[in-house]
């Protein structure tokens, strides 16, 4: 078995990823068709059979689960190298893309951008706005504005700050609801969900509010649209100080709760640390998150 082909290499770990054809597909820029050649073409280059079809999943067999492990270490170490190629490179122009949750990134991070596009004109900003974390090691995003502590070896973290968020509801929802200062007063109330999973009402439970289910009026598992829906006068609702302060209509309720407060990290990978234009971006973006808005 000379000459591994890397593309069929690459289609083969996709598809374990992916557990699909067509989703690997998508990843790799194919065509489902392609993607199922090259994948036919390394069970025939290697002898074995990697997948079975199930219905329209593609499982991994026995060999297939023995062989994922080395194909991971091989295209890990073939990122690597692309990292390591990319943080030679000393050029302040380019694009450099940062991850954030949906609220950092409107509020916190595109304000930065701005000042960042005055001082470096060369350098563009892909904003990437979503609530997951964002895989650096494979290249999801060269920065990523993160709540908690990096665990890979392989990234290197800045603790930014401690940020708060407290309880906060619309002045129309004030006005027909009155204004609630202690939790007891939160048992009848309504709330704006963020997940039907339960974690969210655990959360809350464990900041001394005694709800149930039966407390939210509705759910968003988009902090902008659980946000929106407060405004709108669904219910109370969590928001970082910051945002809620710079949102109009808003009044802060439960004062007599205790704040929310959850850490900001700043995120990158350590090649690419030492690459310049990540490195002006980075410290640009340490510098305005410590400052705050």
């Amino acid at each position: 078995m000379d000459n591994l082909d890397w593309n069929q290499l690459k289609a083969f770990l996709e598809t374990a990823e992916t557990g699909s054809l067509s989703a690997a597909a998508r990843k790799l820029g194919l065509t489902q068709p392609t993607l199922s050649r090259q994948v036919a073409a390394i069970e025939q280059r290697m002898g074995v059979t990697l997948f079975e079809r199930v219905g329209k999943a593609m499982a991994l067999t026995p060999t297939g689960l023995d062989l994922l492990e080395h194909a991971r270490a091989m295209g890990a170490a073939a990122q690597a190298l692309r990292l390591a190629a990319s943080g030679r490179s000393q050029s302040v122009g380019g694009v450099v893309s940062v991850s954030a949750t949906y609220g950092a990134a409107a509020y916190f991070v595109a304000p930065l951008v701005r000042k960042l596009r005055e001082k470096e004109p060369t350098i563009a900003i892909e904003v990437i706005a979503s609530d997951a974390i964002s895989d650096l090691l494979r290249r999801e995003a060269d920065i990523a504005v993160r709540h908690v502590k990096p665990d890979q070896p392989d990234l290197i973290a800045r603790f930014v700050r401690e940020a708060t968020a407290n309880f906060y509801a619309s002045e129309d929802w004030v006005r027909v609801h009155g204004h609630p200062r202690h939790a007891e007063e939160a048992a009848h109330l309504p709330f704006v969900g963020a997940d039907r999973s339960g974690h969210f009402l655990a959360y809350l439970h464990q900041q001394g509010l005694p709800l149930s289910e039966a407390n939210f009026s509705c759910y968003a598992d988009h902090s902008m649209a659980q946000w929106s829906l407060v405004r709108h006068g669904m219910g109370i609702g969590a928001m970082i100080d910051e945002i809620a302060g710079d949102t109009p209509g808003i009044v802060r309720v439960l004062e007599d709760v205790p704040p929310l407060r959850f850490p900001i990290w700043l995120v990158t990978h350590r090649e690419l640390r030492t690459s310049r234009r990540i490195r002006v971006v980075f410290d640009a973006l340490a510098e305005g998150l410590a400052a705050g808005r």
